[in-house]
Formats: structure tokens, C-alpha cells, sequence
């Protein structure tokens, strides 16, 4: 979500150029999660501060699933997901998310980030004269092992001349070590002094005919764990350059087993 759903983004001496600049993107078919090609959405959750004033009714962060729920302006429904919309002449806004994620704390900053991101965007370029709303849609969907959970929302906005009709998706997920109750990252997902850009790369070439590039480790960011693979998520045009949608790769354990923590 992505002027970036990964966002850390002013200094007011620079306020005008920056905003000029976004105009200028938005116009081109920048989104508010959109950076380079080959840059997907992270999972780290910046200060949401300059979007406080956009927001309406920022929610205290807690723990607690259902009262997280309540806090962003959401409600639980029979599918025991928490579910946020959001509606202005300008702009629609749907969010979802299931409530068992064992880091309720991090799904609440990273969902909250996500809206505030996406309003703030509205509120400050969206004033392109189209005739339509702005809209995003943020979904996810659960991933087990049998020691970890995975979150992986996808996030699909519109916004930018070269989405219009043709949504933009990225990804932010979340990952956590059941036995450990800590977050697994990229870093502590393989073993200390291995190199897994030297087993992924290849794989991921051969299945996308991605640019080696663009195969950085920050372009492995958002996966999800289960009991037979890891699954890497690429945003539209992060690591392959085309206009074609999302990418997903899925890599099996036994082929990662040399550098698997």
C-alpha cells in the first residue's frame, strides 16, 4: 500500500517539492504503495502520526482481537473476521482480517498503518479530477505449520491513471514462531551465516523469469509457512517488470533445508 502499503514516509522545508512530486506520480500511475519496480511492501509499520489528522477516529492499540476489532471502527462477523469500510465521496475502503493471528498488536498496527496510508494518500493527491471513488481492498488469509502461523493480507488499490480498472496489489505479511511466541522474520527464518539468495534466486528465476536484479532480500519480504513449503509473495511489478498482477512462488523445505533455521 505501498509515495510508499511500506511505507516511513516529511521535513516542511521539503513539504512542497515532495507534494508537487506526488502529483506529478499519481498522474504517471504511482499508488500510495507503488516505489521502485523491484521494492515490495514490508512488513514494518512506520509512526502513523502524519496520518492522524486524516484518519477519523485513530483506535488505541491493544492486544486483544475482538476489542482491536472495536477499536478500528470494525466489526466481528459469523466468519469471526474483523471487517472495516470506510466510504467518502472520494474514496471506498474495505479491510478484513481474521482475529486468531497470535500478534494481535501487529495486525493492528500494520492494518491500521495500511488505512492511514491509503486516506492520507486521498486526502493529499487525490484531487485529480476523476469522476470516481478511490478505492482499496485489503484481504488476508491464514497459513499454519506445525510451529507458526502466517498472515498474509494482500492489498489491491486502484489509485494512479495506470490502475484505474486495473487494480494494483501488494503484500505485507506477518509471520510468528508458536514455541518461541516471537515474530519470524526473514533474517531468523534461515540459519546464521548461510546465504538463502544463492538457493532462492535460481528458483524464483526459473518460475517467474525475474530479473536477477531484482532478487534482492528485500524482495523476500512477505512469505507465509507450512509444513511442506515456504511461499514468497511478489507484489505487481516488484520483481518482475510487467503489468500482469501478483506473483507467488512456493518453495519446498526439502529444497531450502541446507539453510532453514
Amino acid at each position: 500500500m505501498y509515495l510508499s502499503k511500506d511505507i516511513g514516509m516529511k521535513h516542511i522545508s521539503t513539504l512542497g517539492i515532495v507534494a508537487a512530486a506526488a502529483m506529478m506520480a499519481a498522474a504517471c500511475g504511482n499508488s500510495p504503495h507503488q516505489t521502485a519496480s523491484h521494492t515490495p511492501s514490508s512488513t514494518t509499520v512506520a509512526s502513523a502520526s502524519a496520518a492522524a489528522t486524516a484518519s477519523p477516529a485513530q483506535p488505541t492499540h491493544v492486544a486483544g482481537g475482538p476489542s482491536g476489532c472495536a477499536d478500528l471502527g470494525g466489526t466481528v462477523g459469523s466468519d469471526q473476521n474483523c471487517h472495516i469500510r470506510s466510504s467518502t465521496p472520494t474514496y471506498n475502503l474495505e479491510m478484513s482480517f481474521p482475529l486468531d493471528y497470535p500478534d494481535q498488536q501487529a495486525v493492528t498496527d500494520l492494518v491500521t498503518h495500511e488505512r492511514d496510508e491509503f486516506i492520507n494518500w486521498v486526502a493529499e493527491y487525490g484531487g485529480d479530477g476523476r469522476n470516481r471513488p478511490y478505492e482499496e481492498v485489503v484481504t488476508a488469509k491464514t497459513y499454519r505449520s506445525a510451529g507458526s502461523q502466517s498472515l498474509v493480507f494482500e492489498i489491491s488499490e486502484d489509485s494512479g491513471a495506470a490502475h484505474q480498472g486495473h487494480p494494483n496489489t501488494t503484500f505485507n505479511a506477518l509471520n510468528y514462531d508458536l514455541a518461541k511466541q516471537a515474530p519470524i522474520t526473514f533474517d531468523t527464518l534461515f540459519k546464521p551465516g548461510t546465504n538463502p539468495l544463492e538457493v532462492l534466486n535460481p528458483i524464483v528465476q526459473r518460475e517467474l523469469d525475474a530479473p536477477a536484479e531484482n532478487l534482492e532480500v528485500r524482495a523476500y519480504q512477505n512469505f507465509a509457512l507450512t509444513d511442506d513449503a515456504v511461499i514468497f509473495f511478489f507484489g505487481e511489478n516488484h520483481v518482475v517488470p510487467d503489468n500482469n498482477g501478483p506473483h507467488k512462488v512456493s518453495v519446498s523445505r526439502a529444497e531450502l533445508a541446507s539453510v532453514l533455521a
